[in-house]
């Protein structure tokens, strides 16, 4: 791997997004992000560095044959480098043939450049957000909600935090972006049952997720933090809500109802509806499963819509194999076709 030399920030060519490159590019002087690497060995012995490319717009398959362990160790993972190199196409993908690369500082990047975010008004999200919970009339769980709510730096991870890694809304704002989702269809839905009790099942749709403000990493990159890989968004979200009930019970001076607090802490550890999904509890009430499906219903058609969206090949009406779902996504519409 030769080392880029170019000290002249003026003479830079334009930021070009891996979203907008081609087959067939030769690419003198671009920073991407390092999401992942890994030094491997070709059918003739010979070393070869693979990695993942990644800004704001998608992500990009790099390789750099004839490598060395010393070039492999030079690669920032997680950290930023300038390439040069081309692209071409493998096995009806595009991918990008590395010649050279050059660590950068972090200091030295936009960073907007790098960390997709949501389309969407933050402030109007969260303001959204605190609009619904207000429809909650427990004084109980308004206490809560309010002890939750005024928590400003946790508010601020919870209004920033994407709400995956790579799966649905991975970007910044994400989290904030799924939670107002799922809280609007809770408001759809719960008068269709009006047996369920509304205030349990907003105040535990608010609170479902936002252990991943601890979960997930979201500096530079996306990526789980060794509190996320141990502990977990779900149960990290259950330990806050036992220090925020013992914070408002000295506050109010009055014990928070032993089983209002078993049934909301069993609505967030039963969201995942499934042992095999992480779900450390099935759900055993009906605003339980109430809250799986409208959680994974906003999530995987979320999926869908930006799978569609971030497909660079316009005149196909399939999406490429898409492994987590274990299909292609048909992306026409008869409707549209129509007009």
């Amino acid at each position: 791997m030769n080392t880029v030399h170019n000290d002249d920030n003026a003479g830079r060519p334009k930021r070009r997004f891996i979203a907008d490159l081609k087959s067939g590019e030769i690419i003198e002087d671009q920073v991407f992000l390092i999401g992942a690497k890994d030094l491997r060995t070709t059918t003739n012995g010979s070393l070869y560095i693979h990695c993942i490319l990644r800004d704001r717009t998608g992500q990009l398959l790099a390789r750099h044959w004839q490598a060395t362990e010393a070039l492999y160790h030079q690669m920032p993972e997680g950290g930023f480098g300038r390439f040069k190199g081309r692209t071409e196409s493998f096995k009806g993908a595009l991918q990008f043939i590395i010649d050279a690369m050059q660590p950068v500082a972090a200091g030295d990047v936009d960073l907007s450049d790098f960390l997709p975010r949501t389309g969407e008004d933050v402030e109007q999200m969260f303001e959204r957000v605190k609009q619904i919970l207000r429809q909650v009339r427990n004084v109980h769980l308004l206490q809560l909600i309010k002890a939750f709510v005024t928590d400003e730096a946790l508010m601020e991870r919870f209004c920033r935090a994407p709400a995956a890694v790579q799966m649905h809304q991975a970007y910044l704002g994400g989290l904030l972006e799924h939670t107002r989702n799922v809280l609007e269809l809770a408001t759809l839905v719960l008068p269709r049952y009006p047996r369920l009790d509304a205030d349990l099942v907003l105040t535990a749709v608010f609170l479902h997720d936002l252990g991943k403000t601890a979960e997930l990493s979201y500096e530079t990159r996306f990526a789980y933090t060794n509190e996320g890989q141990l502990v977990g968004h779900i149960v990290q979200a259950v330990v806050w809500i036992e220090e925020k009930i013992k914070q408002v019970e000295q506050a109010t001076g009055q014990p928070f109802p032993a089983d209002l607090k078993a049934a909301l802490e069993h609505l967030v550890l039963a969201h995942h509806g499934d042992y095999a999904f992480g779900s450390p509890k099935l759900p055993a009430m009906a605003e339980a499963v109430l809250i799986h499906h409208l959680d994974n219903l906003d999530a995987k058609v979320n999926i869908f819509l930006d799978k569609i969206a971030a497909d660079p090949d316009a005149e196909s009406d399939w999406t490429p194999y898409v492994p987590h779902l274990g299909t292609r996504i048909f992306k026409w519409h008869p409707a549209e076709r129509d007009r």
